[in-house]
């Protein structure tokens, strides 16, 4: 089940309303690359970041999304 990267924008969006989010494919339709600033991230570690991304896009990553590389700040 292949998703889109503006799927993958959406999903983010929705669980991080605040965020700025960019997301591109960069290899076949399951390896992405997404930027996602927001202010929720303020005083969280990288870590903490990623699992709000991770937690936003639920069973994809274990599905659609075989890599997603994240570049998370505030």
């Amino acid at each position: 089940m292949a998703v889109h990267p503006d799927e993958i924008k959406r999903l983010i969006i929705q669980a991080i309303p605040d965020a700025t989010v960019e997301v591109r494919c960069y290899s076949g339709d399951d390896h992405f690359e997404a930027e996602v600033v927001s202010p929720a991230f303020a005083g969280t570690t990288k870590v903490a970041q990623h699992k709000m991304v991770y937690a936003a896009l639920g069973d994809r990553m274990r599905s659609a999304i075989h890599a997603l590389r994240l570049n998370t700040h505030t």
